[in-house]
């Protein structure tokens, strides 16, 4: 597959390239400056200056973007409207990486975030990517998919090959906890790529 992964150089991004490089796709790394990844090919543009001619052709594409500090928080919902955008016009499938602070706790829609126990420190950056999410369930016209990892994500986490996908409610492992490393996020936003399936829905990720 022809696969371009927006924000390629970060954390998440370098292993999701990684991963589908090693799994043989054409990936292109759309990035800000200078590509910092493994991906052969490099699109450089910042994220809402990404145009339709600059996606064309690709059958997915993979966004990685995350933003941390306040005044840049509302990238998330305005770099998925904008990519939503471009993709109802290419065709592409647009695979999101998401946050584990929307996902629902309970049957009167709870989401994680706002739980007592939520970290203070994490919660306005789970609010915006909440927001995100609440806005692409409103494209009907792109083929989006949301995907949450796990509340306690690990950047440097072991690479262990499996992972339990679910829906958007936030559930445990056999332990107790919801953990999971990037590298078998990465897994799993490939695993989705190639599957094609689960169009318009908020998925999460997590160990078993």
């Amino acid at each position: 597959m022809k696969i371009a992964v927006v924000a390629a150089n970060g954390k998440a991004g370098r292993l999701i390239t990684d991963e589908l490089i090693a799994r043989g796709h054409d990936v292109t790394a759309v990035v800000r400056t200078e590509n910092r990844s493994n991906a052969p090919h490099a699109i450089l543009r910042d994220i809402l200056d990404i145009t339709a001619e600059d996606l064309a052709g690709f059958e997915a594409v993979v966004d990685a973007f995350g933003a941390f500090i306040s005044e840049a928080l509302h990238l998330h919902s305005a770099s998925a409207s904008h990519l939503a955008d471009l993709v109802a016009t290419t065709g592409a499938r647009l695979c999101i990486v998401g946050g584990a602070g929307s996902l629902l706790v309970d049957e009167d829609g709870t989401r994680l975030l706002d739980t007592p126990g939520f970290p203070e420190e994490f919660r306005p950056l789970a609010s915006a990517q909440a927001d995100e999410v609440a806005l692409l369930k409103t494209r009907e016209d792109a083929a989006w998919t949301f995907v949450s990892p796990a509340a306690v994500f690990l950047a440097d986490g072991e690479r262990r090959g499996s992972y339990v996908l679910g829906d958007n409610r936030f559930t445990v492992g056999e332990d107790g906890t919801s953990a999971l490393s990037y590298a078998d996020y990465a897994i799993a936003i490939a695993d989705l790529v190639e599957d094609g399936g689960h169009v318009r829905e908020h998925l999460s990720v997590r160990w078993a």
